[in-house]
């Protein structure tokens, strides 16, 4: 009992410590999600020089005027055209925008990668770089870039796969889906670190709302909702495979100044658990995914409401028309 007594209360003067170390471990310059956005903004200016919108506006015999033509050739699209400011779509497409046709049958899979790094336009661009960077720095901050840039790639892939499977017509492109994946993993990582926090309610609560809100977003016409269901739930099950924290208990003791020994797990029970599933799920869901996507298999057709998670139609617009 004395030998309990002894590590109890060296496990609980130890709790400083264990802070101390667990800010030390978090305590990350954040240089990736940086690299990400300049990597996004370059990548939309070289977009938008190979656009010339003077030339294709010239070469088209079209009437109406390029936006911003003071830009020269890297003024923006006719409004009608692109509402956000940005290329033509047979500009995106040429630069690696999601077309379901050339990755099924063209075998140009590497657009599922590319369309994360395309922007439709300059307010699509500053509104997810925006997100990415009071997002991302945070979790880079926290947990280092190497975990937060594979949740990233990952969920922005995952965000790919699924809305190829329900969107043919169209080119998709944007980091919604890896933005989404970063709010999965920070609600996972909430969950699966729910003992180490103050505030659980009230931080669990605000980060539900900010997702619901923004994937009600997602059920207006032109928005991409199941890029951004794919890459949420890519970010859910990242989260607990790479963003669980150790015990306290295990921190002190690998602790030098605790002067604690013996043996503490390092995650608690439910953490190895949640994990394990999370990674079967991963593998079994990215796998039956791309299968059915290289198949040629039309989601609709097998859940024909799920056209509803993506757009609602209503009196003022008709989601087959968009």
């Amino acid at each position: 009992m004395r030998g309990q007594d002894i590590e109890s209360r060296a496990v609980k003067g130890s709790a400083e410590d264990a802070y101390a170390i667990e800010e030390r471990e978090r305590n990350w310059i954040s240089w990736l999600v940086p690299v990400v956005v300049a990597a996004n903004v370059a990548m939309f200016v070289v977009v938008m020089y190979f656009n010339n919108c003077p030339k294709r506006i010239r070469s088209s015999g079209d009437d109406h005027k390029c936006v911003a033509r003071f830009l020269g050739r890297f003024s923006f699209q006719p409004l009608g055209e692109n509402p956000l400011f940005g290329p033509s779509s047979s500009t995106l497409e040429r630069f690696g925008g999601l077309n379901w046709d050339k990755v099924v049958h063209q075998h140009q899979g590497w657009r599922l990668i590319s369309c994360i790094w395309l922007h439709a336009g300059l307010i699509h661009l500053l509104a997810n770089m925006l997100s990415l960077v009071f997002i991302g720095i945070r979790l880079e901050q926290n947990f280092g870039f190497v975990r937060i840039g594979i949740i990233y790639l990952l969920s922005g892939f995952g965000g790919s796969v699924l809305s190829s499977l329900f969107i043919r017509n169209s080119i998709s492109v944007g980091a919604s889906g890896a933005l989404f994946g970063l709010l999965g993993a920070m609600l996972s990582e909430l969950i699966t670190n729910w003992s180490i926090y103050t505030n659980k309610v009230a931080a669990l609560l605000t980060l539900i709302v900010i997702v619901v809100i923004n994937l009600g977003i997602g059920i207006l016409p032109y928005v991409d909702n199941f890029a951004h269901i794919g890459g949420f739930l890519t970010g859910i099950l990242l989260g607990f495979i790479l963003l669980p924290r150790p015990q306290f208990a295990w921190l002190a003791r690998h602790n030098p100044a605790a002067g604690i020994r013996g043996v503490t797990p390092k995650y608690k029970g439910y953490q190895y658990v949640l994990l394990v599933v999370s990674l079967a799920l991963l593998i079994v869901g990215f796998s039956v995914a791309l299968v059915m996507l290289f198949r040629g298999v039309n989601a609709y057709e097998r859940c024909h409401w799920c056209r509803y998670l993506s757009c609602v139609p209503t009196s003022k617009w008709n989601c087959d028309a968009t």
